[in-house]
C-alpha cells in the first residue's frame, strides 16, 4: 500500500512539473502575441507551436507509461467545503479559485460532461444509430474521399498553386512593346521620318515615271494652252530658265500675265 501510494505521489509530481512547463510556454507564447506582434515572425510562431506539442506529447506519453498508476481509479472527495476566501488555495492555483465553495465544486470536480451535452451526444448516438449501413459507408467514403484532397493540397500547395496560376492565365492579345513605340510615336513623334516635298528638279518618286510619261498632267495642259493663246496673240515665249529647282521659271509666269491681260475683254 505504501508503494503504491508513493508510486502514485511521484507520478502526480512529475505530472504537475510537466503541466508547469506547458504554462510556462503557453505564458510566454501569449506575451508574444500580446506585446511583440510586430516583430513576430511565422518561424517564431511556428517554433512555439511545436514546443507545445512536444511538451504535450512528452504529457500523454508519461500517463500511458507503465510505471505511471491509473489517475482514473483514483477518487477525489471534497472534504471541506467554504463560502469563505481561502488564501491557501488562492496562492496554490495563481488566485484563480479563490473560494472552494458549493458553487464551483461541481464545475471542478465534474468527471462527466454538462447535462446539455450529454443529451446532445444521446441524439447523436440515437441518429447514428438509425443509418443504413449502405448509406454509412457511402458517408465514409465521400468524408475520407475529402480528407485525402485536403491532406494533398496541404502536402503539395506550392505546386497547386502553380497549376492554377498557369490554369488561369489569358494569353495577351497585345504587345507591349509595340503600344509603347504607337504612343510615343503619336505624343512625341518619336521614330516618324521627317520628309519634305520633292521640288520640279527632284527626281520623281518610284512608280510615277510611268503616269508622268502616259499622259499630260494638269499643270502641263494648263500651261500649254496659255503658251498657246499667247502664240497666236502674236507674244514672244521666252525659253524656260533651266538649274532653279524649287522655282517656278519666271517666262511663264510673264507670259501668263500678258495673255491674261490681251485677252481681258474690257482692255481698251
Amino acid at each position: 500500500m505504501q508503494r503504491e501510494e508513493k508510486q502514485l505521489e511521484a507520478s502526480v509530481e512529475s505530472l504537475i512539473s510537466r503541466v508547469a512547463h506547458v504554462k510556462n510556454a503557453l505564458h510566454n507564447f501569449i506575451y508574444k502575441l500580446e506585446n511583440e506582434y510586430e516583430r513576430l515572425t511565422w518561424a517564431s510562431v511556428l517554433d512555439n507551436f511545436a514546443l507545445l506539442s512536444g511538451q504535450l506529447n512528452t504529457i500523454n506519453k508519461l500517463l500511458r507509461s507503465e510505471k505511471t498508476p491509473s489517475f482514473r481509479n483514483q477518487v477525489i472527495i471534497p472534504l471541506l467545503l467554504s463560502p469563505d476566501r481561502d488564501e491557501d488555495l488562492a496562492k496554490l492555483t495563481e488566485q484563480r479559485v479563490p473560494v472552494f465553495s458549493h458553487e464551483i465544486v461541481p464545475d471542478y470536480l465534474r468527471t462527466k460532461p454538462d447535462p446539455e451535452v450529454e443529451e446532445q451526444e444521446k441524439q447523436l448516438g440515437t441518429e447514428a444509430a438509425r443509418l443504413n449501413p449502405e448509406a454509412a459507408q457511402k458517408q465514409i467514403q465521400a468524408l475520407n474521399k475529402v480528407c485525402s484532397t485536403l491532406l494533398e493540397k496541404l502536402n503539395n500547395p506550392r505546386e497547386d498553386r502553380e497549376a492554377e496560376a498557369a490554369a488561369r492565365q489569358v494569353s495577351a492579345s497585345f504587345n507591349s512593346g509595340d503600344t509603347a513605340m504607337l504612343i510615343s510615336a503619336i505624343a512625341f513623334g518619336k521614330g516618324v521620318a521627317k520628309g519634305r516635298p520633292p521640288g520640279p528638279g527632284a527626281p520623281a518618286h518610284p512608280g510615277q515615271g510611268t503616269m508622268m510619261s502616259s499622259g499630260p498632267t494638269l499643270q502641263q495642259v494648263t500651261i500649254g494652252g496659255g503658251l498657246g493663246q499667247q502664240a497666236a496673240l502674236g507674244g514672244s515665249v521666252a525659253p524656260q530658265q533651266q538649274g532653279q529647282p524649287g522655282k517656278m521659271p519666271s517666262s511663264i509666269k510673264t507670259n501668263i500675265k500678258s495673255a491674261s491681260g490681251s485677252m481681258h475683254p474690257y482692255n481698251r
